[in-house]
């Protein structure tokens, strides 16, 4: 008898219980949007702009730590002054932060 009594009220709020099982994901993929997905989009925006803005003469770091300043910038290829006599190059993207603007640019400085 009490077996009868429980999938009497358990088919009753059948309805219900489907949106509640859907509210929860709901909720975790809004803050998985919030907190993950949407800061590393605008992470991303930001890198993409300073990489954007690079000019010849400014003072950069690479992903590999080499500090050096940019002689020759083109879309894809960025050629570095490590000292008097030593050029290399490297892809834009292995740029990781710019050190010190070149005179004009309008690149933001990273301080860490």
């Amino acid at each position: 008898m009490f077996h009868a009594a429980t999938l009497s009220t358990a088919g009753a709020a059948g309805g219900g219980s489907i949106l509640m099982t859907i509210v929860p994901f709901v909720f975790m993929i809004a803050i998985f949007y919030f907190l993950l997905i949407r800061p590393q989009q605008k992470k991303q925006k930001q890198r993409n702009s300073m990489l954007g803005q690079l000019k010849k003469g400014d003072k950069i770091v690479t992903i590999g730590g080499l500090h050096g300043t940019i002689l020759e910038i083109t879309n894809d290829i960025v050629v570095l002054r490590v000292n008097d006599v030593t050029k290399m190059t490297f892809d834009r993207s292995a740029i990781s932060h710019v050190t010190t603007a070149s005179a004009g640019s309008d690149v933001t400085l990273e301080k860490k």
